[in-house]
């Protein structure tokens, strides 16, 4: 009769532990009234669900053998506010969940803005690098126009909402419904709402409404519920072919897909995927992509999704992050002023030995790439910033990181040959911008060079902005990071809070103070 009593206890205690439910704060929802908290992981990798795009940080190349580096802009600001909820959970982030150019791109700086017909303007600046006082950094910014929210053209919005099981809890498919709120409100009257939800099918739960009939949104949102599997395939299908149906000429035409990206039904997999958005977008339909959860967060699924889409990739982690998305920085999150954005440098080898792109590895394009109008690339929205860092080996330094290698002699050249000859110029590079206009499949060119004066006469956004890239290096431990500490990742930061009314800035160095404990510890 003992053994039976035991059995049956600890039969009860396995029952009462699968059937109480994980919530998103890190405790179990316990119908007692008591909970208990699960063991502090140490490695984000350790949630099983959680699956990131591999990719390969960018080496140190030669500028006679790779006289050009080519890639898309990126606008999107997933990485950090992800890698933002990891460090503040106690866990130091997968190396495949560092994307540095996001990392840098999540914060605004005072770029100058543009002038003339062109929507985007180039910015440059040089100094010395932070982490390696042998090399030179290289900043390159773009600025986007800014255009009042009052100005911006008529939206057709359709909010496509996951609502399947793994988007159940507060922090799930709750913080959507709030986010979405917090972006009605942002909403003029003209502007229309379309709700499509999917589970185990996609349905149209709500058929394009003016945002004057507010309290109907709210209704339809409210009443949303969560379970099911995942046929998000087809809610993108449909979602598209309500925002055709409802296509406002000259306006603003969006898809805002909210998801943890965890689809399991149809069209999943991310080839599919890329192909049916790649289709879509013809359709002048932007596709904005708004992460949620954690532990099965399918972040390279909405990397796809969001490269493919003309849109953009956010993920949101708790209501402050959604009032910055959504509220703060509505226009540029939601209206594009200028489509396929692509930067081209060109470097001087009388001045270069090395180069190094920081970050954008997943948006390299091809050299010719650049002037074919038919390759995609990304969309800046108005009063967006993008930021890019080179790091240059200058000629004559006896590089610590860079090695051209031990080869054979060449049969058909050799060193000095005329291809070789360089023609001298003041330049250490020169960058060439290309866009097209929202209303045209015609890009246009925009250009300047750049003149390293070799001192350090950088702004506090260089100086922010670097302590960023150094701390991505450190979370990736980079083969490059050379010098790089979360000392001097705080110290630099400390040094560029001029442009921090938000408190985004001082919010970073807390996060990196954090990380420098949990790397210790690890």
């Amino acid at each position: 009769m003992k053994r039976i009593t035991i059995l049956f206890s600890c039969l009860t205690a396995v029952f009462f532990a699968i059937s109480c439910s994980t919530t998103d704060s890190g405790v179990y929802d316990d119908p007692s009234g008591f909970y208990m908290s699960y063991p502090m992981i140490s490695d984000y990798d350790a949630l099983n669900g959680e699956s990131y795009q591999e990719f390969s940080e960018n080496d140190f190349l030669s500028p006679y053998e790779h006289p050009l580096s080519t890639f898309s802009v990126d606008v999107d600001a997933a990485s950090y506010s992800n890698i933002r909820r990891m460090i503040n959970e106690g866990a130091l982030p997968p190396a495949d969940a560092i994307r540095i150019e996001e990392m840098v791109n999540y914060f605004s700086y005072e770029y100058p803005q543009p002038e003339g017909s062109d929507p985007v303007r180039i910015s440059t600046e040089v100094g010395a690098c932070p982490w390696n006082s042998l090399n030179r950094l290289v900043k390159i910014g773009l600025k986007a126009k800014e255009i009042p929210t009052e100005n911006l053209p008529l939206s057709n919005f359709v909010f496509l909402i996951d609502a399947s099981g793994s988007m159940y809890g507060p922090g799930r498919l709750g913080l959507v419904k709030s986010s979405l709120k917090l972006l009605l409100n942002n909403l003029r009257g003209d502007d229309r709402v379309a709700i499509v939800a999917y589970a185990g099918a996609a349905g149209e739960v709500l058929p394009s409404t003016s945002s004057k009939d507010k309290q109907k949104i709210i209704e339809a949102l409210d009443a949303l519920t969560a379970g099911g599997s995942t046929a998000g395939g087809a809610g993108i299908q449909l979602a598209y072919k309500i925002a055709e149906k409802n296509f406002i000429k000259g306006g603003n035409n969006r898809i805002i897909l909210c998801t943890d990206g965890d689809f399991n039904v149809g069209v999943s997999n991310n080839k599919d995927l890329e192909k049916l958005i790649t289709e879509r977008r013809k359709t002048g339909i932007y596709l904005s992509i708004l992460g949620y959860g954690m532990g099965n967060y399918k972040d390279d699924k909405m990397q796809t999704l969001a490269q493919a889409g003309n849109g953009n990739h956010a993920y949101i982690d708790n209501l402050q992050e959604a009032n910055r998305v959504l509220v703060n920085e509505f226009g540029s999150t939601m209206y594009a002023v200028a489509k396929d954005v692509k930067l081209q440098i060109e470097f001087n080898p009388a001045k270069v030995q090395a180069y190094r792109l920081i970050g954008y590895e997943t948006r390299l394009l091809k050299d010719e790439d650049f002037n074919d109008d038919t390759v995609d690339a990304g969309e800046m929205g108005a009063g967006h910033t993008v930021t890019a860092f080179y790091e240059i080996v200058p000629v004559g330094v006896n590089s610590n990181v860079y090695d051209p290698g031990n080869v054979d002699p060449l049969k058909y050249q050799k060193p000095g040959d005329s291809e070789r000859d360089i023609i001298h110029s003041p330049d250490m590079l020169y960058v060439k911008l290309r866009y097209k206009p929202i209303d045209s499949d015609v890009s246009k060119k925009v250009e300047r060079s750049v003149i390293d004066d070799e001192a350090d006469n950088v702004s506090p956004d260089f100086r922010f902005a670097s302590s960023v890239v150094m701390m991505g290096m450190l979370l990736r431990d980079s083969k490059y990071k050379v010098d790089a500490t979360y000392d001097k990742v705080t110290e630099s930061a400390n040094r560029g809070l001029n442009n921090d009314n938000l408190g985004y800035r001082r919010e970073f160095i807390r996060i990196a103070e954090t990380a420098k404990g949990l790397s210790g510890k690890k």
